[in-house]
This record gives C-alpha cells, sequence and structure tokens, in this order.
C-alpha cells in the first residue's frame, strides 16, 4: 500500500471549500481553511491509504475529532478521487451524502465528530486495538485548540500516554479561536507544549501552514523511536488564504454572498 504521491494544491483545495460553502449555503469555512496544508501533505506524502479500497486492513487512520472543519478533508478526498463533483456540488444540500461535520459513513473518514471531544475518544480506542493486534498503522487525530477545552481530549491524552500507544499522532490545529472567541480569553490552554509534554507526549510545534515545516514535523513524528504517542501543535490562521478572512472569527458563522463568493474565488485565482 502506497502513499497518495499526488500534489495537492493549497488554492485548489480552498476552492474546493468555497464551492461547498456556497452550494451549501454552509458555515465554518475559516476553521476548514486552517487545516488545509496540514490535511494536504498528509494524505500526499505520509498516510498509508488504498484508494481503491478504503477499508484496507492495513490502512493508517486520519481521524477528524474537530466534526466542523471537515470541509478540508472533503476537499482533499475529492481530488484524490474518492469523491466526486455532484457531492460537492450537493454539499449539505437534502439527500447529500456529505453532511456539515464528520461522518463515518463517508468514505474516507474514520470517525464521526460533530460533539467536540468525542472524535479523539475513538481514535485512541483505534490505536490501542492496532497495538493490540501488533499491527503496523498510525492512527492521525486532528484537534481544534477550542476543542482541547473539553475533559474528554485530557482523558483521551492520559489513556493514550498509560498504554504507550506510539502509533497514535495528535495534531492541535492552534487557529487561537472558538465559536465564541480567542481560544485564550475563553479558556486558555496554552501553553500546549508544556501541558502535552507533561503527560508524556512526544511533541513538536511547527508552522501549520508552511508546507517544509509541516513535512519536517510529520517526519519526525513518524522516525521517533520513542515508546510515547506523538503530539504536532501546528500554529495556523483561521481563515487562511482570503484575506478579508484571515484571523476573523466572523467566518465560524457567516455564509457567503454572490459579492463575497466572487472576491474570494478572485483572490485564490490570482494567488497561484
Amino acid at each position: 500500500m502506497n502513499y497518495s504521491n499526488k500534489y495537492l494544491d493549497s488554492n485548489k483545495l480552498r476552492q474546493n471549500v468555497i464551492d461547498m460553502a456556497k452550494n451549501g449555503n454552509s458555515v465554518h469555512i475559516g476553521c476548514a481553511f486552517s487545516m488545509i496544508e496540514l490535511f494536504a501533505i498528509l494524505y500526499e506524502k505520509f498516510a498509508k491509504i488504498d484508494l481503491k479500497n478504503l477499508e484496507n486492513p492495513e490502512r493508517d487512520l486520519v481521524c477528524l475529532s474537530k466534526g466542523h472543519g471537515v470541509m478540508a478533508v472533503y476537499s482533499c478526498l475529492y481530488e484524490l478521487g474518492v469523491l466526486d463533483k455532484i457531492h460537492l456540488d450537493k454539499y449539505f444540500s437534502d439527500g447529500s451524502l456529505l453532511k456539515g461535520l464528520s461522518d463515518s459513513h463517508v468514505p474516507g473518514i474514520e470517525v464521526t465528530g460533530g460533539s467536540l471531544g468525542h472524535g479523539i475518544t475513538v481514535s485512541v480506542g483505534y490505536a490501542l486495538a492496532i497495538k493490540l493486534k501488533t499491527q503496523d498503522r498510525k492512527v492521525f487525530c486532528f484537534v481544534g485548540d477550542g476543542e482541547m477545552n473539553e475533559g474528554s481530549v485530557w482523558e483521551s491524552l492520559l489513556f493514550a500516554a498509560h498504554w504507550k500507544l506510539n502509533n497514535f499522532i495528535l495534531v492541535v490545529d492552534a487557529n487561537d479561536f472558538q465559536a465564541m472567541g480567542r481560544a485564550k480569553d475563553v479558556l486558555n490552554c496554552e501553553s500546549f507544549k508544556s501541558k502535552l509534554e507533561s503527560f508524556n507526549f512526544e511533541t513538536w510545534e511547527c508552522d501549520g501552514h508552511s508546507r517544509k515545516e509541516i513535512e519536517d514535523t510529520y517526519r519526525k513524528a513518524l522516525d521517533s523511536k520513542n515508546e510515547t504517542p506523538k503530539a504536532i501543535i501546528a500554529r495556523t490562521v483561521k481563515g487562511k488564504g482570503i484575506s478579508f478572512m484571515e484571523d476573523d472569527n466572523i467566518w465560524h458563522y457567516t455564509r457567503l454572498d454572490e459579492t463575497t463568493y466572487r472576491l474570494a474565488t478572485k483572490e485564490l485565482s490570482e494567488s497561484k
């Protein structure tokens, strides 16, 4: 089983998100944009998945606990040929396969991640099962920094450390926003690095939009021989890629109209 080795262009991935959001008259654009490069690099070079058999029992598991950012994953799955254009066109509409939250009924989606703090509990369960079976598989679990407010997250991390789940890789999308404001103002969980290290996680930080830094950090996590779970704190910008969306939490809830859709599309096309 090989990596996809297909280059996933960030602007194209963001355009897919814009198209889905417009087609479905839906929200959560900013929180999808902050994870685009994290998923692009993972699918390009590091996640072992079988695009011809998504249920391959030897596959790695890419788990989105931060379920409301799922358009970033859908966009990648579309570019990889897992999803069809009709899925993007019908996003969030009646009868659509694609919902506004992570749903394990969708091909390529491993956990249902609507309720924050839930997907990570399933992910560590997967990692334990894989370790007990002595399989050579990794579990990548993506959470938001606001989601780190949930007690179930920290219980899961204690569980992962206790069972020495060195096949478990946590990725924190640290864009410093959650639904109602700055993460540091609502309930400050920083420093993530010192906390995760105190929970016996081998931990790195990186620029979550730098392809080189992301690639280097994924490789460090995967090459590590330590018998401990891993964590990557990716410093990101909510709404990254569209100037009028960047670091503006209004795009957690705001829907695109014709004007903002055209402006966003124009900006993405001109930045290539």
